[in-house]
């Protein structure tokens, strides 16, 4: 909508309506002041829970003046743009901003921008609740209506977050050694176009505009570094002295250490991987006949790694994966919820996946050959079969005498505890 220039400028003339908000950008020093990033979300939330429309940052909404935006602060605005629609939507929303020039009263040139939110296959929530546009404005949504909108579109969501496309990413973002990867001999034999078999993987789609870009899936598995995309998609870890100090646990002086891990969700596991290795110690047997023990299982580790890269709810963007290590157990925090029917009880006998996409290029990927005390048949990472809780609960409990835990201390995340083997080879 509104395709051109032109036309966007006769639409600001004529008024906002269902498809077009227009505000001024109020900025002080190095902040945005106006519109409040509560009230912005609100607006862009209500333009995709209806049919989509048009922001416009630069315009006064009452006079309708192009009053533009300082060029010096148009990376502060659109930033502001970016992180409102990551951490103040939920899920979050993945709009094509562009910049430009428009004409002032005078005829001057000001620079706006301008924030393009297509309807969605989900149903947002912004902090003022759930909000749809009416006419000239936004509207709260009544009961009946919230619960009729997020039926009708549950039953058209074909689409899942992971499949969805990334409006600021491009085909040529991701890495062709990576993406290589996913080909078979078929595939190369065939000779397909990049794009089409990048839609055959769910790695890219044609957008609102019908250009191709990479989805969900394809920046966390065919790009270097999907956190210019996807902020929260990393790993973050921490091995404390220890078993933490309540209150004081996040204190730099309890840390051992410390990073966070980037990267592909494959290069993210292996990282995460060594870092239990570079952290944990090693004890030893009092039996006769000295036999090494670590405090923790590598391969049930690994397992738990894939699941959380695997499974975790990628459209919470406040959260990443949190690995934590202490002196007696190592705790790992997947974002969101248990999906569909599944509890924690259900954990070892069931298999249900929020993330078909991403699990099924699990799949083609390695397993990695260099992690000291790996022992796995499988070839790559993912376990199509539904067998990797299973592996984490035994493998562990053999070595700790200590079974882990899963638990959902909230809605928002899954809770792994694993208990470290004692020095001398026994439980903890």
């Amino acid at each position: 909508m509104f395709e051109t220039p032109e036309r966007l400028l006769q639409a600001i003339r004529l008024g906002e309506d269902s498809h077009l908000e227009c505000k001024a950008a109020l900025v002080a020093g190095s902040k945005v002041k106006g519109p409040s990033r509560a009230e912005l979300a609100d607006e862009l939330a209500a333009f995709a829970n209806a049919h989509g429309g048009v922001l416009v940052l630069g315009i006064d909404d009452r006079s309708r003046e192009i009053v533009g935006i300082d060029p010096k602060d148009l990376d502060l605005v659109e930033r502001f743009v970016h992180e409102t629609c990551h951490d103040g939507v939920k899920p979050p929303l993945f709009p094509r901003i562009v910049r430009l020039d428009l004409p002032g009263e005078d005829g001057n040139a000001r620079a706006v921008i301008r924030a393009d939110v297509a309807r969605s296959l989900f149903v947002h929530e912004s902090p003022g609740g759930y909000f749809h546009r009416v006419g000239s404005s936004k509207r709260r949504m009544t009961p009946d209506y919230l619960g009729r909108l997020m039926q009708q579109r549950s039953q058209a969501r074909l689409i899942r977050f992971d499949e969805q496309a990334v409006p600021t990413a491009s085909i040529g973002d991701l890495d062709g050694t990576l993406v290589n990867r996913f080909r078979t001999v078929r595939t190369v034999e065939k000779g397909d176009d990049p794009g089409a078999f990048l839609r055959k993987l769910a790695m890219a789609r044609d957008d609102e505009d019908g250009t191709v870009r990479p989805t969900v899936a394809g920046v966390l598995l065919g790009a270097r570094h999907p956190e210019k995309w996807l902020p929260n998609a990393f790993i973050q870890a921490v091995a404390y002295r220890g078993d933490g100090v309540p209150g004081v646990a996040d204190v730099a002086g309890y840390q051992l250490d410390a990073s966070d891990l980037t990267g592909n969700l494959d290069h993210q596991v292996s990282q995460a991987c060594r870092f239990v290795l570079r952290n944990m110690r090693i004890g030893a047997t009092k039996k006769v006949g000295r036999r090494d023990v670590p405090q923790y299982d590598i391969t049930a580790v690994f397992e738990a790694l894939v699941n959380a890269v695997a499974h975790r709810d990628y459209s919470m963007f406040g959260s990443k994966i949190r690995l934590r290590m202490f002196e007696t157990r190592l705790e790992l925090f997947v974002p969101g919820s248990l999906p569909n029917t599944m509890t924690v009880d259900s954990l070892p006998l069931r298999q249900a996946s929020r993330n078909e996409a991403i699990t099924s290029l699990l799949a083609k990927c390695p397993v990695p050959r260099d992690l000291a005390g790996l022992d796995t048949t499988r070839t790559s990472l993912m376990d199509r079969r539904g067998e990797g809780v299973a592996i984490i609960l035994e493998r562990s409990e053999k070595l700790s005498g200590r079974r882990p835990v899963y638990e959902l201390p909230d809605d928002s995340e899954l809770k792994l505890t694993i208990f470290a083997a004692s020095p001398d080879g026994g439980g903890s």
